[in-house]
């Protein structure tokens, strides 16, 4: 990689780091949401997924448009938006304002992360894009070893507003940044645009395109099955406390950090479809202890999520590079932006599932049935890894 594209990786994956941060920190500040706005186990999981929900809208109204536009000038205006949405998060009294906020931010980020996958996948071939997305995946990474455990200690010291501002100051410079040193990219841009009944003709009547955006949502869904409610079950269920529950997304971020250029580079010389049927099949295993864990000490209960997170970095990273080839340049970008919408309608069933299954003793506040989302978690994961083989990809 030449200066200009590590700079272009660079910028996307900081785009990507406050993206990713904004929706994370979410879901491990229940134990300090819950609490402060007198809410339930079922209407955090809502304020959750009102982003979600918002962002698959945006994502879906934005696939009929956004290839006729410059890929820079979508994702600023759609960065823009998501930092304003931010800011009401930080500034929200209520819960049903927070709600609101969560909503406006999803309807601008819906348009964020399509944006950032069709750039990397324009400006890099698919030899060496498993690299190119390991360097953006990275920002979760970086999201888990430094944003969230940051954000969570900003939560105890000062107050659970501080995060969400910290976001907003960060997108800020990230936004100068885009705006100065990313280039016009329009060269996708075809003569005559296509109509809505085109566009979705083009994308659903293809079979491994819909098989793309089954795997993309798949994944979401049993990724965050049980992601939103970590935090509250490791302090109300396993008694570890708040100064204690940071570490956990401290662990699995150095484990992303130090195995997305590894996965990357795997999966672009032995293949995609192998790296992501292995790391896959080695997720599951953590899945179920976590959601079983034992009278473990902390140090101990740190290993699992440690593998957990290692091995979903693995798996992502291929899948989305396989899932990237499926659709031609022209048409990318409407393509990404319903494996956008897709990954956000997964991601917000997952939070009202969790929501469902999950009941919260109302002075205790200690999780039931939380051991089911893991058992569905790892049926989930099973059925994405037969999916990958309908991609027709290596």
């Amino acid at each position: 990689m030449n200066a200009r594209e590590k700079r272009l990786l660079l910028l996307m994956a900081a785009i990507n780091f406050t993206h990713i941060l904004d929706f994370m920190i979410m879901m491990p500040l229940g134990n300090y949401l819950i609490p402060y706005f007198g809410i339930s186990a079922g209407e955090f999981a809502a304020a959750v997924s009102a982003y979600n929900f918002a962002a698959f809208f945006t994502g879906i109204i934005a696939a009929f448009w956004v290839d006729r536009f410059d890929r820079k000038q979508v994702l600023l205006l759609g960065y823009s938006g998501f930092l304003v949405g931010t800011l009401l998060c930080a500034l929200a009294p209520t819960y049903w304002l927070l709600i609101c906020a969560r909503v406006v931010a999803g309807l601008f980020g819906g348009l964020i992360g399509a944006q950032v996958l069709a750039i990397v996948a324009d400006n890099f071939p698919y030899e060496i894009r498993g690299l190119a997305m390991g360097w953006l995946i990275s920002a979760f990474s970086v999201a888990s070893v430094v944003g969230v455990p940051l954000s969570l200690y900003m939560a105890r010291f000062i107050s659970w507003h501080a995060p969400f501002m910290f976001i907003v100051v960060v997108g800020i410079v990230v936004l100068v940044a885009v705006k100065h040193y990313v280039p016009v990219m329009s060269h996708h841009i075809a003569n005559e645009a296509n109509s809505m009944k085109e566009t979705i003709s083009n994308i659903f009547s293809v079979p491994t395109q819909r098989a793309g955006l089954l795997l993309s949502g798949m994944l979401m869904l049993g990724h965050f099955l049980i992601i939103p409610f970590i935090n509250p079950y490791m302090e109300f269920n396993m008694g570890f406390g708040k100064e204690l529950t940071p570490l956990i997304y401290m662990a699995g971020g150095v484990t992303t950090l130090f195995s997305s250029m590894f996965w990357g580079r795997l999966s672009d010389r032995y293949g995609k479809l192998l790296v992501f049927t292995i790391s896959g099949s080695l997720s599951i295993i953590p899945v179920v202890i976590i959601t079983n864990l034992p009278a473990w000490p902390f140090a101990v209960v740190l290993i699992p999520f440690a593998f957990w997170f290692g091995m979903a970095n693995g798996r992502t990273i291929s899948a989305q590079a396989m899932v990237s080839q499926v659709v031609p340049p022209e048409s990318r970008g409407s393509f990404m932006s319903f494996n956008s919408s897709m990954q956000q309608l997964f991601t917000g069933f997952a939070s009202g599932i969790a929501g469902l299954v999950v009941y919260s003793d109302a002075v205790t506040h200690r999780l039931s049935h939380y051991h089911v989302l893991g058992y569905m978690s790892a049926a989930i994961i099973f059925i994405c890894m037969l999916l990958g083989r309908r991609l027709g990809v290596k």
